[in-house]
């Protein structure tokens, strides 16, 4: 399976593309999409997954999925691991939206 890409990746190779041509619809509302809800830049979200990849806990589809929507409820984050074979103890929440909050 490849490498899921973060939603600020996405907005970012969307933007350079669109500054060389004009944009297919469904790729012009990915763009718009992106713009709308991405919160932080490439450079910060790759430094979190890779803050987030370094727990034994969290793989690199979960540490996307949690870059993407920062979560700042321990609900979310045990939303985001309801599909996932991991159950998570209140101290691994509390680390994890501490790593979160550090990058907000």
């Amino acid at each position: 399976m490849p490498d899921p890409v973060s939603l600020a990746r996405v907005k970012d190779l969307l933007a350079e593309e669109a500054a060389h041509r004009t944009l297919p619809r469904e790729a012009a509302l990915a763009l718009q999409h992106a713009e709308l809800f991405v919160r932080l830049s490439a450079e910060q979200t790759e430094k979190l997954i890779t803050e987030l990849r370094a727990l034994p806990y969290v793989d690199a589809v979960v540490a996307v999925k949690l870059a993407d929507t920062l979560p700042q409820y321990p609900e979310e984050i045990r939303l985001l691991f309801s599909k996932e074979r991991v159950a998570l103890e209140e101290a691994q929440v509390t680390q994890l939206l501490e790593i979160i909050a550090h990058h907000r």
